[in-house]
């Protein structure tokens, strides 16, 4: 981050109302390329490795997998300003939408509060279903009305707040939109929890979400039922492929009207399970397209041009299903996945 660009921002917000009433939307400035300095010491994460200090962070999994209890955990984090798995926090204020209502919200704090705090938390929580896009303004008046300015807002989920089909450009190109009017208003970062497509390889709905975050983490459970965050990518850092396991803990946070328990989850550290090993023998067609994968490295390639650099190998030439084939057999091995149109070795 340069300390004249961060300069800048710091201006051109201050003079924003001015240029407004001038007609302009936004005031420019120009830096000359001898003015524009590495400031060493900013800080640009929420979670370092995890969180990045403002833009649009997507964390994605299929049901049950465990988002939010572990988002809600880091938040909290955030909150305290505690160091979080080893990693270093920036301390904050927090506004958590639970797009699903207040009792699973309420019991999961409960349960942190019993487990965790002897002390008060810059936490603040808003339960309503709202439509995102049509109501961001009201969402940033109301914190505002608070007198927050908070690190961290988090969406969840992504599903909840949007009112129109997630695989269309122009409603998933609105939200996007009504998450960076949160993220300029507040200059923080901006979590979206989100739900996985069918095939469990990528986030659901059009790819714009993917094209407009900052930073990508995925959320699963592994065969010991612990949770993994993945950090699938991250625009500047180099923490891509590091994963943060978790388990949940229950906790009886209350007794209910008729004498039941309310029950509820903390997560705690857990040991990630050792790397399985694969006794699966591949064929030589199998072979040739797994190496073509590793040698794209992280870039890897789309299908077409996985499908062409095959075919130059002579597979598929005479039976173009032998592509699939393979891509089926390699896919079933999990020793290749697919996101975002691109293929991977994993």
């Amino acid at each position: 981050m340069m300390a004249d660009v961060l300069d800048f921002y710091d201006e051109a917000r201050r003079e924003l109302p001015r240029a407004k009433a001038n007609g302009s939307t936004r005031p420019i400035k120009i830096i000359p390329f001898d003015q524009i300095k590495l400031d060493i010491d900013q800080r640009p994460y929420v979670v370092k490795g995890l969180i990045p200090k403002e833009g649009l962070s997507i964390v994605w999994g299929p049901p049950k997998s465990g988002k939010s209890f572990k988002i809600f955990d880091l938040c909290m984090h955030v909150a305290l300003g505690w160091e979080y798995r080893g990693r270093r926090v920036q301390q904050g204020s927090v506004v958590y939408c639970s797009f699903e209502g207040q009792a699973g919200i309420a019991a999961r704090i409960e349960a942190f509060r019993q487990e965790h705090l002897t002390e008060d938390a810059p936490f603040y929580a808003q339960t309503m279903t709202l439509d995102l896009v049509r109501q961001v303004n009201d969402l940033i008046a109301a914190i505002r009305d608070y007198e927050i300015s908070p690190s961290v807002v988090t969406l969840d989920t992504l599903n909840r707040s949007l009112h129109g089909s997630e695989n269309s450009d122009e409603d998933m190109g609105n939200y996007i939109k009504a998450a960076d009017a949160i993220r300029e208003a507040f200059s923080c970062a901006v979590i979206i929890i989100h739900h996985c497509g069918i095939e469990g390889t990528r986030p659901r709905g059009h790819t714009s979400l993917t094209g407009a975050a900052d930073a990508q983490l995925a959320c699963k459970r592994d065969r010991n039922n612990n949770i993994e965050l993945k950090v699938e990518w991250m625009k500047d850092g180099d923490s891509e492929g590091q994963i943060v396991t978790s388990t949940l803990k229950s906790v009886e946070v209350a007794v209910d009207a008729d004498g039941d328990p309310i029950t509820s989850c903390v997560i705690v550290p857990a040991e990630a399970c050792a790397t399985e090993k694969r006794g699966r023998k591949l064929s030589a067609n199998q072979q040739t397209m797994l190496n073509l994968l590793h040698d794209a490295g992280k870039d890897g390639l789309s299908l077409s041009d996985w499908n062409e650099k095959a075919k130059k190998l002579g597979i598929g030439t005479k039976r173009h299903a032998s592509l699939y084939d393979a891509q089926k057999a390699l896919k079933d091995a999990k020793l290749v996945h697919s996101y975002a149109d691109r293929w991977y070795a994993n």
